[in-house]
């Protein structure tokens, strides 16, 4: 299978962009964790490395990001996603799309929804080893008490993400 990575320059800094052949969206993450998705790409699918190409023309996931950083905060949602992970993993990323743009989330809350009230933590691991950001809105989780917790790329970005969502009233500057 051949995977596709684009760079975007976005209010948050470059995004790296991978996709499939058939246009699902394997990663997401930031120019400055390049590492890390690497990283994470080793642990779902294997410790080769994989074959990127550049893409001929902007794949619908980058038009579909492009659109969002535009203020057209739905056009992320119906992207395709392919994941590895464990099916805990995939549970806790599925219900993360179900997560409203403009809308947060404890973890708690989180737990409670997957029917797994105790495992909160669990649910905390997994929502930081998402690897696709953004499209799977790890970002709108937060602490019970409502603050800003951690997120793999600077609570910085969270913060920006979720004044750019409606989900935080100040308004939303550029890092």
């Amino acid at each position: 299978m051949t995977f596709t990575l684009e760079r975007l320059k976005s209010p948050v800094g470059e995004v790296l962009i991978v996709t499939d052949e058939a246009g699902r969206l394997r990663a997401l993450d930031f120019g400055d964790y390049e590492d890390r998705m690497h990283r994470l790409w080793r642990r779902y699918y294997g410790s080769g490395a994989p074959a990127f190409s550049s893409a001929s023309a902007p794949t619908a996931a980058r038009r579909a990001l492009e659109a969002y950083f535009a203020g057209d905060l739905a056009a992320i949602e119906g992207l395709p996603v392919e994941t590895g992970g464990t099916a805990f993993q995939r549970q806790v990323w599925k219900a993360l799309r179900q997560i409203p743009s403009g809308r947060t989330e404890s973890y708690g809350e989180l737990a409670a929804r997957i029917g797994r009230p105790k495992a909160v933590r669990a649910v905390g691991l997994a929502n930081g080893a998402n690897p696709v950001g953004i499209v799977v809105p790890c970002h709108r989780v937060i602490g019970a008490n409502g603050t800003m917790t951690g997120y793999g790329g600077g609570v910085e970005r969270k913060r920006w993400l979720l004044q750019h969502e409606g989900a935080l009233q100040q308004p939303a500057s550029l890092l």
